[in-house]
Formats: C-alpha cells, sequence, structure tokens
C-alpha cells in the first residue's frame, strides 16, 4: 500500500474537502497522507475521521500546508483563489501533482499557477466531470459548425452558497465556444444583462447565472436561431463526479513532467 500515491486534500472541512477525502480513503489506488484547513478551524489537530463523525483514519488536520505537502505525491485542492495561489507554489515546491478545481481565478492568479508549473504538474480544470468535459467539446465543435445566424447563450445555475458567477464551468463552455468560432471570448462576452440594454449584439456569447437551493450544478449551452434552437445540456446530481474526476487527474498526474494540463489531457479528449 505504502507505494500508492499520497494525497493531501485542502479545505478538508467543507463539502467538497470531505467529498475527495471520502474518495480517496475509498480508493485503493492511493492514500491519505494529509488533510488542509484555516488556521483557527475546529478541525485542526483533530483526526479527519472522527472530525467528519467516523472512526479515525491516522490523519490529523493541519493549518501546516508546507509540512502536509513534503509528504504528497499529490495536492487535490477545491479552496478559494488566494490560497490556490498559495497551495501552488508550495506543491510546485515539494514536486507534488496540484490539482486544482478552485474557481474565480483572475488572470493574476492564473500567470502564478502558471509559474508554478514549469516545476511541477498542475492539472486545473473548471470542472472535472466526464460529462462537462465532453458538453465542451461538443460545443466547440457545434460553435464552429454554425454561423453567427445562431446566438450562444450559456446558462448555468448552481446552490445559493456559490460566491462566483459566471461558473467556471459556465467559462470554459463560453471558451470552447469562442474557439468553435475563431474569436476571443473577452471580445465578445455579454454577461449580467439588466435595465434597457439594447438589442443582443451579433455575434456575442451571452451568460446567465441561477443561484437556488441545493442545485450541485446544471448548465445549458443555446444555439438560438430564426425558427430553430439547438440546446446542449449536463446535469450534476452529485458532487462525487467532481472528487472522482480530480482522483483521476491526480494519479494521471504521476508520470507527467511538469507542465499546465487539464481534463482534456487526462480524459485524452
Amino acid at each position: 500500500m505504502t507505494d500508492t500515491p499520497g494525497i493531501v486534500i485542502t479545505g478538508g472541512s467543507g463539502k467538497m474537502g470531505q467529498m475527495l477525502i471520502n474518495t480517496v480513503l475509498a480508493s485503493d489506488k492511493c492514500r491519505l497522507v494529509g488533510v488542509v484547513d484555516r488556521a483557527g478551524h475546529d478541525w485542526i489537530g483533530q483526526d479527519v475521521g472522527t472530525a467528519m463523525g467516523g472512526q479515525p483514519v491516522g490523519v490529523i488536520v493541519t493549518d501546516d500546508a508546507l509540512e502536509a505537502f513534503a509528504k504528497a505525491q499529490a495536492v487535490i485542492d477545491f479552496t478559494a483563489p488566494a490560497a490556490t495561489v498559495a497551495f501552488a507554489e508550495l506543491a510546485a515546491q515539494a514536486r507534488a501533482v496540484h490539482v486544482i478545481g478552485t474557481t474565480g481565478l483572475t488572470d493574476d492568479d492564473l500567470a502564478a499557477i502558471n509559474a508554478a508549473a514549469r516545476h511541477a504538474v498542475v492539472v486545473r480544470a473548471g470542472n472535472m466531470s466526464l460529462g462537462v468535459n465532453l458538453l465542451v467539446k461538443l460545443t466547440q465543435k457545434v460553435a464552429a459548425a454554425l454561423d453567427e445566424d445562431f446566438d450562444i447563450e450559456v446558462i448555468e445555475a448552481h446552490h445559493h452558497h456559490k460566491v462566483d458567477a459566471p461558473s467556471g464551468t459556465a467559462l470554459m463552455l463560453g471558451e470552447a465556444a469562442a474557439e468553435g468560432r475563431g474569436v476571443d471570448l473577452k471580445d465578445v462576452r455579454d454577461s449580467g444583462r439588466d435595465g434597457i440594454t439594447g438589442a443582443r449584439k451579433r455575434g456575442d456569447i451571452g451568460f446567465s447565472a441561477i443561484r437556488g437551493g441545493d442545485i450541485v450544478g446544471e448548465h445549458d449551452v443555446m444555439f438560438a436561431a430564426a425558427g430553430e434552437r439547438i440546446v446542449l445540456r449536463h446535469l450534476a446530481t452529485d458532487r462525487a463526479i467532481f472528487a472522482r474526476g480530480a482522483l483521476k487527474a491526480a494519479l494521471w498526474g504521476q508520470d507527467k513532467g511538469p507542465g499546465e494540463y487539464d481534463m482534456m489531457d487526462v480524459l485524452g479528449l
């Protein structure tokens, strides 16, 4: 068992963190060697199994990411942008694969992560599920096949706790549509319509965000022209799909050279 990769989970007390911990513990292809949470959290110093209301698993929750990463071959990170940027540098120092599911990253954040990827493997994706990544590929192909007579709208829905909009997945889909059309998303992005906005600009890619209840994640890409619409859809009903994808990425990255990869690379798409 000791020759299997050691995995550290950051933000372990969160919903996604706990899902990731359980996914790693259930796998025979890796070991849980560390759980990191923010300084002052009630879980610090506790066995993570006990903290989650179960039996001890022999892993103590810590706020010392550097110490935890030193024992790991991979770090799985679904936290917040500032934390992820700091973790990227530490994971690179440890030469650990850094799997990033954090969304809401700025251009400066992405530049810092890219710098870390010069020294270690980084796998970053706005969504880790197989279905979503297939949807991204389909979106690119459909956008490439249709001209600007078809307006493109990305509609996403998430639970009321989500803090960023559009979602990372929605932006992945928008980027795919823009790439299919041969344009830069920054030049055609249309978000947050409110009030008298005027007519929709031809060629723009629109985004709408819905927040409510406990929606795990729903994404539609609508291609709308006079007299017809094409709608591509993905519905997530269980966060476990993201955890399984993240673990797959962590294992995939073990024999790869330094660089920044995404789930398309992991899934061979």
